[in-house]
């Protein structure tokens, strides 16, 4: 059974069921009555035809207006059980008609037990009107009787039997529910989870990318710096300026890493720019020999930015484990692309043994971008990396 939809605790008995119902009701109980008595007396036409006039404005009105402060399904029922009394009266029997009408009487109550009142009452008074103009007779127990009996007790163990099915329906729908709703907030935490690990791995990678290695220049600049203080007080104050000049570029990676203030590093297509400027710096802090070719290009904020994060990590493993003398970086436009070539002449490595934070996060950058990270080096030749990146003519949001 279904509420009724403007009255907690009122039943609305479903379209499709209800559609039907009206149908089979107005069809097997209605017609059949007013053919019956087109051949009776005017006076018992006339009563019946106004009583299938009023129950049926009656059934119109519930089911039409079920929020109207007249009619409410429970008085509705019990005018019908007293226009099942009448009809049987007036045709001498109404075990048919209340037949048809039974389901009624389950689809418009709240518990079994008001639908097996009324409709108990709905068949006593069909037996009672039935009977009436018979008067007592050791015949009480006609087929309109009978039939009336017999469908008052199968309506009863049906509706009892669907309302226990239904009822469990209810219950593994309501079960299923809340298993879903469980399930909602498991994934939504899940997503949430995965949302704070995603940001605290491209936390460390941009840590790593800018501040990591910009301490990493002042120490080994301030080391060299004090190595020099007496020897080469020139280099010193050499040193001393990148060191300064590293330590600004530091706070302001902070700052864009904490919100602080908006991203910085590239400015609007001025990759070349800065890639020079970056190039610059390794060569005062290391005294290597860097060739460029740096053509200018116009490439989205998150190209650029990834291409110079690339560019400062690979310089970074140069210091710091080729001990190459030379570097080369190249700078090139290709089919629907960019590409970085960084290449030096260190003592090289074994890619396939390398575990190293810097390639791995230089790796998923690019992949966000749907670009590659290729690195080829072997022991004593020198290291080649290559970053490809797919070209946007404007800047990602």
């Amino acid at each position: 059974m279904i509420q009724w939809q403007r009255q907690p605790g009122d039943r609305l008995p479903q379209d499709r069921v209800l559609r039907w119902s009206l149908a089979g009701w107005i069809l097997f109980g209605l017609l059949p009555q007013a053919i019956a008595v087109l051949d009776a007396s005017p006076a018992r036409r006339y009563w019946l035809f106004g009583l299938l006039a009023l129950i049926a404005l009656c059934h119109t009105v519930v089911l039409n207006r079920p929020d109207n402060p007249v009619l409410r399904p429970r008085p509705y029922l019990g005018v019908l059980a007293l226009v099942l009394g009448a009809t049987a009266y007036v045709l001498d029997g109404g075990a048919a008609f209340y037949v048809v009408s039974l389901p009624q009487f389950w689809l418009f109550t709240r518990t079994p037990r008001d639908a097996i009142t009324l409709s108990g009452a709905a068949a006593a008074l069909t037996v009672f009107g039935g009977t009436l103009g018979q008067g007592w007779s050791p015949q009480f127990l006609t087929g309109n009787v009978v039939f009336t009996v017999v469908a008052y007790a199968a309506g009863v163990g049906l509706g009892l039997w669907v309302h226990r099915f239904v009822g469990r329906s209810n219950e593994r729908q309501e079960q299923l529910t809340a298993e879903l709703a469980v399930a909602q907030q498991e994934l939504a935490a899940a997503y949430q989870r995965q949302g704070a690990a995603e940001e605290r791995e491209r936390l460390a990678r941009e840590i790593h990318d800018t501040l990591a290695q910009g301490f990493a220049s002042i120490v080994v600049l301030a080391e060299a710096a004090r190595a020099a203080t007496v020897t080469d007080p020139v280099r010193c104050a050499e040193q001393l300026t990148s060191i300064e000049q590293t330590a600004r570029e530091n706070l302001a990676e902070a700052r864009v890493l904490v919100g602080s203030a908006p991203e910085s590093g590239v400015a609007a297509g001025s990759l070349a720019t800065t890639l020079r400027r970056t190039l610059d710096r390794f060569v005062q802090d290391t005294g290597l020999t860097v060739t460029a070719e740096l053509p200018d290009m116009d490439l989205d904020q998150r190209t650029r930015v990834a291409l110079l994060r690339c560019t400062q990590e690979s310089l970074a493993n140069v210091r710091k484990h080729s001990g190459a003398s030379a570097v080369n970086v190249v700078l090139a436009e290709c089919a629907g692309g960019v590409e970085l070539e960084i290449t030096d002449d260190g003592c090289g490595f074994v890619v396939e043994e390398s575990r190293g934070f810097g390639l791995d996060g230089m790796r998923r950058r690019l992949a966000e971008l749907d670009g590659e990270l290729a690195v080829t080096s072997s022991l004593g030749d020198g290291t080649r990396v290559l970053a490809s990146l797919p070209t946007h003519s404007q800047d990602r949001p």
